[in-house]
């Protein structure tokens, strides 16, 4: 019987998943813009995994369009993903932290083997080796839980602080350590009240430090920084969060732009 795989989304990331499932053997069925899930899942009722590979812009109104044959098989790969983006749908997703980049043109880069949890967790991890890409299986929820809060530590704070000083990462921790330590705190206290629990500061700002020298060449402002940037202030003023550090160097952007 033929094995199946539904990917959303075929950006540069959506295809690499792709491209490891069709070494492992399996039928990808593609979901591309302008195209419903609800078309697809009419035909591929089940496939062994549904990957939603769209951007982080774009997930909350894929998620709540996963046809009802698809939601326990769905996996998730994006960045800023917290529990709560995926339990307001009543879904129990596989989700992976990708420590990989992949720019057009260029074959993925690894910084550090990218953790993933869930049932279908071995399923992607196998797919990933096929493609030569390191991924560790997580033996439960709040493994999970301290590799999401540390991917977004290391997104937002190498985006946010490449704002004020740009550069790459390993310049960011050398020459600007102060800014980048700054910024980890106050990312840091918005991850704390996004989930409702005290965290480990100097564990995640360790864990930030060990990818940073899986490739001190990344460069800190990504095209999204100052989108992250304004996102990050309107999450902390939900929850009534004062973050000084990040709201300087919005101030100071702002003020550049002008």
């Amino acid at each position: 019987m033929n094995k199946s795989v539904v990917v959303v989304g075929l950006g540069e990331m959506g295809s690499v998943f792709a491209r490891g499932f069709l070494r492992s053997g399996y039928t990808v069925h593609p979901v591309i813009r302008g195209v419903s899930m609800q078309t697809v899942a009419d035909e591929i009722e089940c496939p062994e995994l549904v990957l939603i590979a769209v951007a982080e812009a774009d997930l909350h109104e894929q998620l709540v369009n996963v046809p009802a044959v698809w939601k326990d098989r769905i996996a998730l790969l994006q960045n800023e993903l917290l529990p709560g983006d995926w339990q307001k749908y009543d879904l129990e997703p596989t989700v992976i932290s990708v420590w990989f980049e992949k720019k057009k043109g260029q074959d993925s880069k690894v910084i550090v083997p990218s953790p993933v949890f869930g049932k279908h967790a071995q399923l992607i991890a196998d797919a990933l080796a096929v493609i030569d890409i390191a991924a560790t299986v997580l033996a439960d929820e709040a493994a999970l839980l301290h590799e999401l809060v540390l991917k977004n530590v290391y997104i937002l704070t190498t985006n946010i602080s490449g704002l004020e000083v740009g550069g790459n990462v390993g310049q960011l921790w050398e020459k600007h350590n102060a800014v980048a330590y700054d910024v980890a705190i106050d990312v840091i206290s918005l991850q704390e009240a996004l989930i409702g629990q005290p965290l480990e500061h100097q564990q995640l700002i360790d864990g930030m430090v060990k990818a940073f020298n899986g490739d001190r060449e990344h460069i800190c402002m990504g095209r999204s920084a100052s989108v992250r940037l304004q996102r990050a202030l309107t999450l902390a003023d939900e929850k009534g969060l004062n973050l000084k550090v990040l709201q300087k160097i919005s101030d100071t952007t702002q003020t550049q732009k002008e």
